[in-house]
């Protein structure tokens, strides 16, 4: 026994040392970092991370080259908050995860935490991976209650793992949000403003179940709420309508050692110097064009491009489970003023950064985790598409369930009903 587990170790040491490295060779590499792009640049990949990005072209011995020649090469693509993982049909009969009704243990929503939602094995996944996105962050989409819970952030390897949880925190303060909390922001900012307050009490203190608590949060949503208070977790603000998002720099204004991000922010356009100054970023629809409520009767596609300009920080890719959808609205966003470099950010740095991922994601640079898209064009443009996405180092096939259908029924057998044929 002493000797098989002497070889199996030797075995998994062995494979350790064999792991493949790659070198991505020759494509237009957009780095997203300081470094900037590269015309003809090389990508080295060596235990899973980045080991190097420049202009060599000559690959080191020991290393597959995967020829980029004609391509363009980025970071993986980020959902910057969605509900992938939590939902497959919204409408469909069964459990949908992405939504909940209020319960007496956390009647408040803020001790709701995600991770215990996410499916990996989601059909959804699959098919936002073969567009270049590699990390996703999901949150709740409804709960009925003044807070949303804890989002997390996941990564959509086939391996799919937990990156970061209880990530962030979320709060409405839209119309949606009104009628959940008394039908009227005259109830909801009161009850937001004293759950705050009550957390802050705390002291960073959580509370325990021998403890006297005499708060309107239960125990559980005041000790998630801590992390929100200290500033360190970002508290994402559902806010439309121009008052709204004023309102939420006031409440900046009040609490500075909040994180806060912006949801949608679809008439930000209007304060967007105030937005800046108060150093909130958003993420943001940018096809939201038309006044399809009371909330969003300034809305406009030139919503990202007029923000960027103010030097707003913007990522794309809001609350949805067609995430693969987010690269077009990147382009739509180019197509109306906002720069393509900082379409590209909306979709990889700018979101690794508000998630607090930078370290690890977001960009190409030497120790970072190597999720990499090589692509046959422009990505923003919807008549191009990944050719090869790279997830930890490892080359994931294109494949989803879209595809098997489209190639089953391009292969249709003509021996038995379509029923009873297997792809």
């Amino acid at each position: 026994m002493k000797k098989l587990a002497i070889a199996l170790i030797t075995a998994l040491g062995c494979g350790a040392v064999q792991a493949q490295n790659i070198a991505i060779v020759g494509g237009y590499v957009h780095t997203l970092s300081e470094q900037g792009s590269i015309e003809k640049g090389m990508v080295l990949i060596k235990d899973g991370r980045i080991e190097a990005v420049n202009e060599r072209q000559d690959a080191p011995a020991g290393y597959r080259v995967i020829d980029a020649t004609g391509k363009v090469v980025t970071p993986g693509l980020i959902g910057a908050f969605t509900s992938l993982g939590l939902v497959e049909v919204g409408m469909s009969a069964g459990t949908v995860d992405a939504s909940a009704e209020s319960q007496d243990y956390a009647p408040y929503g803020a001790a709701i935490d995600v991770s215990y939602a996410f499916n990996p094995d989601s059909t959804l996944i699959p098919v936002t991976r073969i567009e270049g996105f590699t990390l996703a962050a999901s949150g709740m989409s409804s709960t009925h209650s003044l807070f949303g819970g804890q989002g997390a952030v996941f990564s959509l390897g086939i391996d799919e793992s937990l990156v970061k949880p209880r990530a962030f925190m979320t709060v409405a303060v839209d119309h949606g949000g009104a009628d959940d909390n008394g039908g009227s922001r005259a109830v909801l900012w009161p009850k937001l403003l004293s759950a705050l307050a009550e957390a802050s009490a705390l002291q960073g203190n959580p509370l325990t179940p021998k403890d006297d608590w005499h708060g309107a949060l239960s125990k559980e949503d005041a000790n998630a709420l801590l992390p929100v208070v200290a500033g360190d977790m970002p508290l994402f603000i559902d806010a439309r309508r121009k008052s709204d998002i004023l309102q939420v720099i006031a409440l900046k204004q009040d609490y500075p050692q909040l994180q806060l991000v912006l949801l949608y922010a679809t008439e930000g356009w209007r304060v967007a110097k105030d937005i800046a100054a108060a150093k909130i970023p958003v993420i943001l629809d940018p096809e939201a064009n038309l006044p399809g409520s009371f909330d969003q009767l300034g809305a406009t596609l030139a919503n990202a491009g007029r923000l960027d300009a103010a030097g707003v920080k913007v990522s794309i890719g809001m609350d949805t489970h067609n995430l693969r959808l987010a690269t077009q609205h990147a382009g739509n966003a180019v197509a109306n003023g906002l720069p393509w470099q900082q379409g590209l950010a909306a979709l990889t740095i700018n979101p690794a950064q508000l998630l607090g991922v930078e370290k690890d994601y977001g960009s190409l640079e030497s120790g970072k985790v190597a999720d990499v898209v090589i692509w046959s064009g422009d990505p923003l443009q919807v008549m191009e598409a990944p050719e090869r996405v790279l997830i930890n180092g490892e080359e994931v096939e294109l494949e989803s369930r879209q595809t098997k259908l489209r190639d089953r029924y391009l292969t249709l057998s003509q021996d038995k009903p379509q029923g009873y044929v297997r792809p």
